[in-house]
C-alpha cells in the first residue's frame, strides 16, 4: 500500500518531527512511503529524510516575507504574499496560527489529488484538512503528538472533525481514555501504539561522563528553566557534573540570562539543536524531562534505549507510560522543583543506583531488532483498509459524524466532557475544579507552585512539619486507626524537620478515604513516595476517591502547602508528614515497614502496644523500642551566642540573622546577647540573655571592658553565666540559609566540628600587614607549637562557631598568659589570640574533642560589585547551610593580609543587603517585639 505522512514543518527540530520519520522509516521496509510537509522553511531539514521515504513539500517559507508554492510554476509573488496573509478558511488562526490561504490551496491540490491508501497527520491542524479534503475511501489515521487535554484551542480542530477520521492513534492508554470520553459513541478507531525508535544498532551510555542532557525545544511549555534551576541548586555540591541543554527556540535567550544570573556558566552548557540525539545521550549519565505536558515524549524513550536513568515531571501523558518510578527512573510531582532537584540529586550521588535504573531501562526497552510499534502500525493499517472497503463503510461515518454534532452545543461547539474515571488526577479536569473550588471557599488561601495554599506570615518550616502532623493525626485518632509514631534517623543530605508515623497496611485504604473527608474542603494535598523518598504523584485529599495510587503506594507524604504573603517563601510537601504502611512478615511474628527507622526496618509483631509521647505540643502515639534513648541521640542543649566589644553595631543584620535561627535552628535553647549599651528597640529581650560586659569583665581583674576588641570578648564567651556546654558562636553577618541539625556542628557525642577554610594559614611569621584574624590565627598556632610541638595550617570559615565551655576552659588553664592579655586589650593588636574563632578549633582537634566538618557555604563581599550576582543564585537555590555578607574587604579565611577595598558605597552595600534579607527571611522571627510569633510564642 501507499502511505503518505502529513507534517506542518518537516525541516526543523521536534518530536513529532523525528517520530514520524521513524514511522515512516518503518513503514519503508514494506509499502511505498512518502513524507509530505506543507512547509519548506530550511535549505536543508534538521532531521535527514530515510532512505526509501520519498518527500516533498507544498509551501516554499524558506523566505517568510515571500512565500510561494514549492513544486508547480510559480504564483505572482505579489499573489502570493497576498495569499499569504488570509488566514486558512479551514483552521482558525486560534487554532494553529501556521496556516494561510495560500497553504490551504496547496493542501487542496496535494489531498483531493492524492493515490494514496491511507493518510496520516500529526497536528489537529492537518487532521482537519485530511478528512475535509482526501478523496473517498482513502484512510485517514491521526497520530497525536501533544496532550490534546492540554492543548487548550489548538485540540479544537481534531475535537470538531476526530468522528471523521478512520482512526486516532494516541501514544497512551490514559489519552486513549480521554479520546474516548470525549467522543463517546461517536469517535473514530481509537488505539495505542508507543512511539518507535529505530532499529539497528543503538549507542549505550557506559555512564562514566559527569553529564546531565536535557533535549527539547526551547519554548516555555518545555520548562527547561525548572531544570537549570534545579541542577543550579546541586551545582556546588557536585562540581564536577554539568547541565547539557540541546535544543532551539524563542526562550534561548531567557535561557542564558538565567544561567549568567545563577552564575552557572560553568556547569550549564546551552548547546542548540543536535541531528543525533542517540549519541548525545550516550555521551551522558542522566535525562531530564521537565514539561509541562507530553503526550509520548519520543526523549525519554532515545534515552533508555541509550541505557540512561530518566528523571521527568509527572505530566499528562506520557511520562508515566514510559518511567516506572523508583525502578528505572523517577517521576516528580509536575511543576515542584524542590522535588526535581531531590530527585537528581539522588541520581548524581549514587553511582549503583544510576546503574541499576539503566540496566532496568534496557530491559524494559528491549532489543535493538525489535520494532514493536511498527507491527502494531502495520496491524492497524491492514484493519482500517478492510473496514474501509465495506459497504457500510461511509454510512458508519457519516453516523458518527451525525452524533457528535448533535452531542455539541450548535453543532460546531468544544465538546468538553469529565476526564476519564481512575485516571491520575493530578491531570485530571475534576481536580482542578476542587482546587478551583477550595480556594474559593478561604479567604486566606491562593494559589502558590501550582497548588492551593494556606497564606501565612508567621509559620516557620518546624511550624508547618508540625501542624502536617497535626493533620495526620487528627484524622487517624477521628477515625480510630492505630499509628505508631515513628522516628527516623538523621540524614546527612536532608536536615528537613519532618514527621514520621505508620499504620497496618490494610488500614491504608480506611485512612485515605478519612483524609479525603475530613479535608473534603480544604487545601490538604497527598503525595505517593517512592522507595527512594521522592515525591511523585499528587492529589489534593477532597479527591483522594478518584486517586489512581489508592490502593498502591507503601508510604504518602500529606500536607497543606504554606506561603507568605508576599510569595518570597514557599513550603511544600517537603516538610509533609509521611505515613508508611506496614505489614506483617510471612511467620506473623514481625512488622515490617517500607521505611528505614532508627530501629530499623522490622518491629516485633507486638510493638503496637501504644506508648504516649509529647511531640510538637500534642500526645502521640508510639512504641516501646523508639522509647529507648540512642548512644547516637542529641540529649544536650545547645545555645547561640552574639558578641560585640561595644553596643550592638547592626542592628538590622542582627534582626535577620535571629530570623535564620528562627526558621532554620528550631532545636537552639537559649540566646546570649553579649554587648554594652542599649538593646535594640525591636529586640523582646524577654527571649534573648542579655549579657552585659561587666558581667565579663569584673572588678578588680579587669579595670575596664574592651571598647573596640572583639577577640578581647572572645576570650571571655565561655564565662558567660547560664551559657550551656555545647553553643554555637556567630557573627551578625553570618546567616542560616536553610533546614540545620545539630549534627550539623557537634556529633552526639559532644565532639565539635569545624570548617576549614579554603585558603591555608601562611607560614610565614606575624607581621603588621596581616589581617588581624590571621595575625591571631598565627599567634595561636605558635601555642600550639610551643605545647604539643605539632603546627596548624588552617584557616576557618566566618561561620557559625561550634565550641564548648570545657575546650575554652583548658586553653584558658594552658595559655592563661596570652588570653588574659588579649582580654585586656582594648583595641584590637597583632598580639591577639582568637580563643573562640581559631584557636579552639586547633586545640579540640589535637587534643581528640574536634574534628573536621563539611558545611555548604557561600561568602559574599558587598563590597565588590561583581559579588553582587551570588545573592541571586543565593535566594534561587537556597541550597546553602550557612552564608555570610561581609562589607567591603578580605574574607575570614582568606590569607589575603589586609583590606581589599570596596568599589560600593556603604549606604549602598546597606540598601542591598536589606532588600536581600528581607527576601530570604520574611517571617519576622519571635525575637521580635509585637511580630506574629512574637505574640504567638509568648
Amino acid at each position: 500500500m501507499k502511505i503518505q505522512y502529513l507534517l506542518t514543518r518537516a525541516d526543523e527540530m521536534g518530536g513529532t518531527q523525528r517520530a514520524v520519520l521513524i514511522s515512516a522509516a518503518s513503514a519503508a521496509a514494506r509499502h511505498e512511503v512518502e513524507v509530505v510537509s506543507v512547509f519548506r522553511t530550511r535549505a536543508e531539514p534538521f532531521f535527514a529524510v530515510p532512505d526509501g521515504v520519498a518527500s516533498r513539500y507544498l509551501v516554499d517559507a524558506t523566505d517568510p516575507a515571500s512565500p510561494r508554492p514549492a513544486a508547480r510554476r510559480p504564483l505572482d509573488a505579489d499573489a502570493c504574499r497576498a495569499l499569504a496573509a488570509r488566514p486558512s478558511r479551514y483552521v482558525e488562526p486560534a487554532w494553529d496560527d501556521a496556516f494561510h490561504r495560500l497553504a490551504d490551496l496547496e493542501l487542496e491540490r496535494a489531498l483531493r489529488g492524492t493515490d494514496a491508501d491511507v493518510v496520516v497527520t500529526s497536528s489537529p491542524a492537518l487532521a482537519a484538512f485530511a478528512v475535509q479534503l482526501v478523496p473517498t475511501g482513502v484512510v485517514t489515521v491521526h497520530q497525536e503528538h501533544a496532550a490534546d487535554e492540554r492543548r487548550g484551542p489548538g485540540a479544537e480542530p481534531l475535537l470538531r472533525h476526530g468522528p471523521a477520521l478512520d482512526a486516532l492513534v494516541a501514544g497512551t492508554e490514559a489519552a486513549r481514555a480521554w479520546y474516548a470520553d470525549t467522543f463517546g459513541t461517536s469517535g473514530p478507531r481509537l488505539a495505542v501504539v508507543p512511539r518507535g525508535l529505530p532499529t539497528g544498532f543503538r549507542p549505550r551510555s557506559a555512564r562514566v561522563n559527569p553529564v546531565v542532557a536535557i533535549a527539547a525545544r526551547l519554548v516555555p511549555d518545555k520548562q527547561v528553566d525548572h531544570a537549570i534551576r534545579a541542577f543550579g541548586r546541586l551545582a556546588d555540591d557536585r562540581p564536577e557534573w554539568i547541565l547539557r541543554v540541546y535544543g532551539e527556540g524563542p526562550e534561548l535567550p531567557r535561557l542564558r540570562a538565567l544561567v549568567d544570573e545563577l552564575e552557572l556558566n560553568d556547569h550549564v552548557h546551552l548547546l542548540g539543536a543536535a541531528p543525533r540525539m542517540d549519541e548525545e545521550w550516550a555521551r551522558a549519565s542522566v535525562c531530564l524531562l521537565t514539561s509541562h505536558a507530553e503526550a509520548y515524549p519520543l526523549v525519554l524513550a532515545e534515552a533508555r534505549a541509550a541505557a540512561l536513568p530518566c528523571v521527568a515531571y509527572d505530566c499528562p501523558d506520557g511520562p508515566a507510560a514510559l518511567i516506572r518510578d523508583g525502578v528505572d527512573g523517577f517521576l516528580v510531582a509536575p511543576g515542584d522543583i524542590d522535588g526535581l532537584t531531590a530527585a537528581l540529586g539522588k541520581l548524581l550521588a549514587e553511582e549503583e543506583l544510576r546503574n541499576r535504573f539503566a540496566e532496568a531501562a534496557l530491559e524494559a526497552v528491549g532489543p535493538p531488532a525489535a520494532d514493536p510499534a511498527g507491527a502494531m502500525w502495520e496491524a492497524l493499517f491492514e484493519e482500517l483498509r478492510a473496514a474501509a472497503g465495506r459497504p457500510d463503510a461511509a454510512d458508519a461515518k457519516a453516523d458518527r459524524v451525525a452524533g457528535h454534532e448533535a452531542r455539541a452545543d450548535g453543532g460546531d461547539a468544544v465538546l468538553t466532557v469529565p476526564a476519564a474515571p481512575g485516571r491520575r488526577v493530578a491531570t485530571d479536569l475534576a481536580h482542578k475544579a476542587h482546587e478551583v473550588r477550595v480556594e474559593a471557599l478561604h479567604a486566606g488561601y491562593r494559589r502558590g507552585g501550582g497548588q492551593v495554599c494556606l497564606v501565612a506570615d508567621d509559620l516557620t518550616p518546624a511550624d508547618v512539619a508540625d501542624r502536617n502532623l497535626g493533620l495526620v493525626v487528627d484524622v487517624l485518632e477521628s477515625a480510630g486507626i492505630p499509628y505508631v509514631y515513628v522516628d527516623t534517623p538523621d540524614d546527612a543530605d536532608d536536615a528537613i524537620h519532618r514527621h514520621d508515623v505508620a499504620v497496618a497496611e490494610d488500614r491504608r485504604g480506611d485512612f485515605l478515604a478519612a483524609l479525603a473527608e475530613v479535608y473534603a474542603d480544604d487545601a490538604v494535598y497527598a503525595a505517593a513516595l517512592s522507595p527512594e523518598g521522592i515525591l511523585t504523584r499528587t492529589a489534593i485529599a477532597g479527591v483522594l476517591g478518584a486517586w489512581g495510587l489508592v490502593a498502591a503506594p507503601d508510604a504518602i507524604r500529606v500536607f497543606q502547602p504554606v506561603v507568605t504573603s508576599g510569595g518570597l517563601l514557599r513550603l511544600a510537601g517537603a516538610y509533609g508528614t509521611t505515613v508508611s504502611f506496614w505489614r506483617e512478615s510471612e511467620d506473623g511474628r514481625d512488622l515490617e515497614l517500607p521505611v528505614r527507622t532508627t530501629v530499623g526496618r522490622v518491629l516485633p509483631a507486638g510493638s503496637p502496644t501504644p506508648v504516649h509521647r509529647q511531640v510538637a505540643g500534642r500526645e502521640v502515639t508510639t512504641t516501646a523500642p523508639f522509647e529507648q534513648v540512642r548512644a547516637g541521640a542529641f540529649d544536650f542543649p545547645v545555645d547561640v551566642v552574639y558578641a560585640w566589644p561595644g553596643a550592638v553595631s547592626d542592628s538590622e543584620a542582627l534582626r535577620y540573622s535571629l530570623r535564620s535561627l528562627d526558621m532554620y535552628a528550631p532545636w537552639v535553647r537559649t540566646v546570649h546577647l553579649v554587648a554594652d549599651g542599649p538593646a535594640p528597640a525591636w529586640l523582646d529581650t524577654g527571649r534573648v540573655a542579655v549579657v552585659r560586659h561587666d558581667d565579663l569583665f569584673r572588678a578588680p581583674e579587669w579595670t575596664s571592658p574592651p571598647s573596640g576588641n572583639p577577640l578581647a570578648v572572645e576570650a571571655r564567651l565561655h564565662h558567660v553565666e547560664g551559657l550551656a556546654e555545647h553553643f554555637l558562636h556567630l557573627a551578625d553577618d553570618v546567616f542560616l540559609g536553610r533546614e540545620t541539625r545539630p549534627g550539623l556542628f557537634f556529633h552526639a557525642n559532644g565532639i565539635t566540628r569545624h570548617f576549614a577554610a579554603p585558603d591555608a594559614l601562611p607560614p610565614t611569621a606575624v607581621s603588621t600587614d596581616d589581617a588581624f584574624e590571621v595575625s591571631a590565627a598565627k599567634n595561636g598556632r605558635a601555642l600550639l607549637e610551643a605545647r604539643f610541638g605539632r603546627t596548624a595550617t588552617d584557616l576557618f570559615r566566618r561561620a557559625p562557631h561550634a565550641l564548648r565551655r570545657g575546650v575554652l576552659r583548658e586553653i584558658e588553664r594552658e595559655f592563661a598568659a596570652e588570653l588574659a592579655r588579649t582580654g585586656r586589650a582594648a583595641e584590637r593588636s597583632h598580639a591577639d589570640v582568637a580563643a573562640a574563632s581559631w584557636l579552639h578549633h586547633a586545640y579540640a582537634y589535637v587534643t581528640g574533642q574536634g574534628v573536621p566538618g563539611e558545611i555548604a557555604h557561600e561568602y559574599v563581599d558587598l563590597g565588590d560589585r561583581g559579588r553582587h550576582r551570588l545573592l541571586t543564585r543565593l535566594l534561587a537555590s537556597r541550597a546553602y547551610d550557612v552564608f555570610c555578607l561581609a562589607g567591603g574587604g578580605a574574607a575570614v579565611g582568606s590569607a589575603s593580609g589586609g583590606p581589599a577595598g570596596s568599589d560600593v558605597p556603604p549606604g549602598e552595600q546597606a540598601r542591598i543587603r536589606r532588600a536581600f534579607l528581607a527576601e530570604y527571611f520574611p517571617v519576622a522571627s519571635g525575637f521580635e517585639k509585637g511580630s506574629a510569633r512574637n505574640l504567638r510564642t509568648r
